[in-house]
Order: C-alpha cells, then sequence, then structure tokens
C-alpha cells in the first residue's frame, strides 16, 4: 500500500510538477512568444518596461499612470494586488482628498477621472483612460513647450480601442505614450 502511495504520488509529481508545466510553456512560447516572455519594450537593446505592468513616472514631462498600491512604495510586480482598505477607511479617505487636492490644483474647473486616483485591482494596469490623459495634456504639453494640440494629437493616435470591439473602454498605454513622446515630442 505504502509502495502504491509512493508510486502515485511521484507520477502525479512528474505529470503535474514538469509534463504540464512544460507543455504549457511550449505552446505559450509557440503561440505567443512575446507575451510569453513578459511583452518587453526594449530601446537601444535594453528593456525600458512592458506594455503589461505599470511603472512610476513622476515628472511632469510624461503622463502618470494610475495610482498603485502593489508593494511598500506601488508599481511592485511581486506584490500586485489591491489594498485592503475599504469606504470607511480615513487612511484611504485621507489619501483620495490629498491626491484629487494636487490634481485639482492645475485645473481646478476640470473633473477629475477617477482612474487618476484610485487604484486598480492589480494595482499595476498599465492602461488609463482617455479622458485621463486629456486632463494630463496641458501639464505634458507645457513641461515640454509644445502645443496642447500637438499632445492631444498623439494621445489621439496611441488611443487603443476596445477589447475585439466590445470589451472594455478605449484606453491608452501609459509607456508606449511616454515612449512615443520621447520619440516626437
Amino acid at each position: 500500500m505504502l509502495r502504491q502511495a509512493f508510486a502515485s504520488t511521484l507520477m502525479l509529481v512528474l505529470l503535474l510538477g514538469v509534463a504540464y508545466p512544460a507543455v504549457v510553456t511550449m505552446v505559450g512560447q509557440s503561440l505567443y512568444p512575446v507575451q510569453a516572455n513578459g511583452s518587453l519594450v526594449l530601446r537601444d537593446g535594453r528593456a525600458v518596461g512592458s506594455r503589461l505592468v505599470a511603472q512610476r513616472f513622476d515628472s511632469d514631462r510624461y503622463f502618470h499612470p494610475r495610482p498603485s498600491a502593489a508593494g511598500e512604495h506601488g508599481y511592485d510586480g511581486r506584490a500586485s494586488g489591491g489594498f485592503n482598505q475599504g469606504p470607511t477607511s480615513r487612511a484611504l479617505s485621507d489619501r483620495l482628498h490629498e491626491t484629487a487636492t494636487r490634481l485639482r490644483a492645475g485645473q481646478p474647473s476640470t473633473a477629475l477621472p477617477v482612474d487618476l486616483f484610485t487604484a486598480s485591482a492589480s494595482g499595476l494596469d498599465p492602461h488609463i483612460t482617455v479622458e485621463a490623459a486629456r486632463f494630463q495634456a496641458r501639464r505634458v504639453a507645457q513641461a515640454r513647450d509644445v502645443s496642447t494640440v500637438r499632445v492631444n494629437a498623439l494621445i489621439d493616435a496611441m488611443t487603443e480601442g476596445r477589447e475585439m470591439g466590445i470589451l472594455g473602454q478605449p484606453r491608452v498605454n501609459v509607456l508606449m505614450l511616454n515612449l512615443a513622446l520621447d520619440d516626437g515630442v
């Protein structure tokens, strides 16, 4: 009986711990090699980020992503996930108020896009809404000494449509938009 249990355990370990992951890895590498390798964005042969993971941009010359709750300082891919602050949390209320006040300082009469002061469920969403990008366009244009019209045209060019034409909202990948800014604005 002990021998059968050991043989069954060994067989399951080999099947589920070696064979299955190897097959899934081979299929992923064959059908989706870019995604399976992290969708890395390369510049001059060096990885500058991933199309799938948000990263921090603090300079006024760049569009800022959604806030991140992933990790102690945010944007930590090893600590993906939201945070446990609910609607009655004083810390959450204070953070939202402080962020909204900071965002409104430059544009007091403009409605704030919610994704500029709330984190996504993963804390690492690389996209913002088109409205959030347009909200930041004036700041980016002023910091780069270019027209807002030119920055808005770049936002239009970088806007991704709905998935399969029906899912989600039009959105802008912040990393790709910022790299396009560096390339042409």
